[in-house]
Parts: structure tokens; C-alpha cells; sequence
């Protein structure tokens, strides 16, 4: 399993990936969701969109709606979609000194706290406010705090809490909201390494690195294949064998793939 840069401070770098095929809702029919989420806090905001929104559309949605509120951020971890692999997009982050990472194809262990947080999304538009604030103050298992307390050192009041009497109000006007904040950072970033040990331990248990090298031949796995000819449960689980044109990183390799499988990504993990 490989270790994502770990950031040191809310909004340094954040995950993003897309919701669609949802039902059209609210007054312009949206129907999909850019779902960003802050890696260090996990504080996530969910913006309503349409699903053929292009690269400028989506530029755009992230400037108004998340630079303006967290700043210019370092890093960027999405999946391989034509909306952040265009040459707009690319030109943006490089005007910007920010650094775009893609998970290879069928979301392999690279990333996925965006794809987790999407999991939870069931309802687009009209409760896309309440679920986000509802969110923001829940507990993380990784970092054993809210977003809202690791992002600002407070849990935003909800309307519920005036019936929830055992919930302790963080107050941010006390003498000791730094030392309580700095120490409740720290604690955050133990459980992240702590939380992120634990899976590598589980993954690397069940999962040998191989040792592939540009030229090798491989076999792919089909199960992700949709438009492989024949009978779907007798068909072959793997294809192949295709060689190996390039090594991304530790856990990714790109291969020369057949005119039959022309329209897939070359990179599989």
C-alpha cells in the first residue's frame, strides 16, 4: 500500500471526485455533485453541478466556491476524468503551483477518501446544506476528532443540541483555545498515521508488490471489461498477455493495449 504526502495543515491538499446519474433537483436541475474533501480534517463540501459540465465549468465551481473560502491549496488527488486531465486544467494548477495526482483505473488503493465520502451521499440538492453541516461535526474514526474542530477548533451549534445535554461546548474564547487546538491537531495527526498503519498492515498482508519492468508481458484482469465479445459467464477472467510501456510509481503500470480494448486507460494497478 503506498503512503499519499500527509498534509500539515486543513486545506493543504483535498480529494475530489464526482457524484452523477442523479435525479434533476432544485430550480436549475442539477444533476451530479463535485464532492471535495479535505485530507487533513476531512471536512467536505458538496457542490451541486451538472453532470456535462466541462473543464472551464469545473475550474470555475472550484474558484468560487472552495479557493475563495480555503485558499490556494498544495496538492490535488482525483481520479483520471476528462474534466481534470484537460490542458485548461492542467495550465490552472501550474499557474498556481499546485500539484495534481490521479488514482489509476478502478480506483486501486492510491486513494479513496473521496469515493468513501460519496458513499454517504444520497440525497443531492435539498439536503445538501444539512448533510454538509452534519458531516462537519461528526466523528472521524482517522482522526478520532470533527472536521469542524480540527478546521476551526469548534462544532458549529446544531439545532439538535439543545436536546443533546451531554455534548461538551468547546469554547473558543478561553485562555487555553491554542494549547486545546495545537494539542488536538497533534492528536489528529497520530490517529491519521495510526488509522493509516493499521490498513497498510492489512493490505500489505494480503497483497505481494510485484516486480514488473518496462518490456514485461502481464495479463489483465476482465472483471472490469464491459466490451469483451461473448457470453459475460464464459468469457475469459483474464486478457492478454499486453507489454509493459511504462512504470507509474510503485503500484501502477501503463501497457500497450489492443485495438479491441483501444478505448480503456492504459494504466491498471
Amino acid at each position: 500500500m503506498i503512503k499519499i504526502q500527509e498534509p500539515n495543515r486543513p486545506w493543504e491538499i483535498f480529494h475530489m471526485d464526482w457524484v452523477t446519474g442523479l435525479p434533476p433537483r432544485g430550480d436549475r436541475s442539477y444533476n451530479a455533485s463535485l464532492v471535495i474533501v479535505d485530507r487533513f480534517c476531512e471536512t467536505t463540501i458538496f457542490l451541486p453541478c451538472h453532470k456535462d459540465y466541462i473543464a472551464m465549468d469545473t475550474a470555475l465551481l472550484i474558484w468560487n466556491r472552495v479557493v475563495s473560502w480555503t485558499g490556494i491549496f498544495t496538492n490535488i488527488i482525483s481520479e483520471r476524468d476528462p474534466k481534470f486531465t484537460s490542458e485548461l486544467f492542467t495550465n490552472l494548477h501550474q499557474l498556481f503551483g499546485t500539484k495534481l495526482f490521479f488514482s489509476t483505473a478502478y480506483h486501486p488503493q492510491t486513494d479513496g477518501l473521496a469515493e468513501r465520502m460519496i458513499q454517504t451521499l444520497e440525497d443531492m440538492c435539498t439536503l445538501l446544506q444539512e448533510l454538509e453541516l452534519e458531516y462537519k461535526t461528526s466523528i472521524h474514526a482517522s482522526t478520532n476528532q470533527t472536521p469542524a474542530i480540527l478546521e476551526k477548533g469548534w462544532n458549529p451549534k446544531l439545532p439538535q443540541d439543545s436536546l443533546r445535554k451531554d455534548l461538551v461546548e468547546i469554547n473558543p474564547k478561553a485562555a487555553s483555545f491554542k494549547g486545546m487546538l495545537e494539542k488536538t491537531i497533534k492528536h489528529a495527526v497520530r490517529c491519521m498515521e495510526d488509522s493509516f498503519a493499521y490498513d497498510k498492515d492489512k493490505w500489505d498482508k494480503s497483497h505481494a508488490t510485484p516486480d514488473f519492468k518496462v518490456g514485461d508481458l502481464v495479463l489483465l484482469s476482465t472483471t472490469n471489461f464491459n466490451n469483451i465479445k461473448g457470453c459475460k459467464k464464459i468469457k475469459y477472467s483474464l486478457s492478454g498477455p499486453f507489454f509493459i510501456k511504462a512504470l507509474h510509481g510503485e503500484n501502477a503500470v501503463e501497457v500497450e493495449l489492443s485495438e479491441e480494448l483501444s478505448n480503456k486507460h492504459p494504466t491498471f494497478p
